[in-house]
């Protein structure tokens, strides 16, 4: 029984790794724990990681990782995705609806406006049927559930770090998206 469920998992991260690994090849960065909970979207990026530093890896990532453990998250549960390649140019609005599909995420988190519009562009049949237009715009701070996974545009996580009262507002805004399952 047990090796049946190890052939199971084996299976299954196998999967993972070859869609992830056809991402890669087609101009997608992503990083993190490919089954976590959580997908952060960036389309900003800083100068640190526009000139090859990982992304995540300053201020906003540790910002947003510790947010989400303070909700309750477990530490290595988030996985990131960039809404443009390594040239800085936009994805594909298909190819980043299947990046996001294949992470598979219950949380999926836009971190800024430039994450939020190609998200726009590939959920747009998705998103046009909700009944509220704040929901359908992807507003900044309306939490939409669409194709199974909660969704959240922060309306410019990394610009609101250098303010105090826009710190408090991202603040309220991740507060709505708890862990859905029992917390770590």
């Amino acid at each position: 029984m047990a090796s049946e469920r190890d052939a199971r998992r084996r299976a299954c991260v196998d999967k993972t790794a070859a869609e992830v690994d056809a991402l890669v090849a087609r101009g997608v960065l992503a990083g993190g724990n490919a089954f976590s909970a959580v997908l952060l979207v960036k389309g900003e990026l800083t100068q640190a990681e526009r000139d090859g530093e990982p992304a995540f890896s300053g201020s906003d990532g540790t910002a947003l990782r510790a947010s989400l453990e303070r909700l309750g998250y477990a530490p290595e549960d988030w996985e990131w995705l960039l809404s443009v390649d390594a040239s800085g140019e936009p994805l594909d609005a298909a190819l980043l609806r299947e990046a996001v599909t294949a992470f598979d995420p219950d949380t999926l988190v836009c971190c800024d406006e430039e994450a939020a519009a190609l998200l726009r562009e590939a959920y747009a049949d998705d998103l046009a049927v909700l009944d509220r237009l704040e929901e359908a715009m992807l507003a900044p701070g309306v939490v939409v559930h669409v194709c199974g996974m909660r969704a959240l545009n922060l309306g410019g996580f990394a610009a609101a770090l250098a303010d105090a009262r826009e710190k408090q507002v991202m603040w309220a805004r991740l507060k709505q998206i708890p862990p859905l399952g029992e917390p770590f």
